[in-house]
């Protein structure tokens, strides 16, 4: 069994606790789900600052929701043509923006309004 020199083991539990310790949260973590009236959900994550996480498109994601000074209720909508059928799906969306709680939920007609609606937020 190997023998290490106290000032040995002491600069490498040092240096564990520097390098290994937990990642900071960042300001801007959502997680968003869509679930339909049948009970089927999808969730994805979004960061941003830089953007990323499991968001298929989480620079345009980010975009939106920055345009909209951080309050859901006022995403920007995309001009986009969707079918006139009506599938409702409830989007929500948790987490911080800018460090401050997020805590949304609305409901679309369908899933191309959600996309469209929220500037592609819940577009996935």
């Amino acid at each position: 069994m190997p023998m290490f020199a106290a000032g040995s083991l002491a600069a490498c539990t040092l240096t564990m606790l520097c390098a290994g310790g937990p990642a900071p949260t960042p300001e801007s973590s959502l997680t968003l789900t869509l679930e339909t009236a049948n009970g089927a959900a999808r969730a994805v994550h979004l960061v941003c600052e830089p953007p990323m996480g499991t968001h298929p498109h989480p620079g345009g994601a980010c975009a939106a929701i920055e345009s909209a000074g951080g309050d859901l209720e006022r995403l920007p909508a995309d001009n986009q043509p969707c079918p006139m059928i009506y599938a409702p799906v409830q989007a929500r969306a948790h987490g911080h923006w800018k460090g401050e709680p997020v805590d949304f939920h609305t409901e679309y007609s369908n899933e191309c309004f959600a996309d469209g609606e929220s500037g592609g937020v819940f577009g996935f």
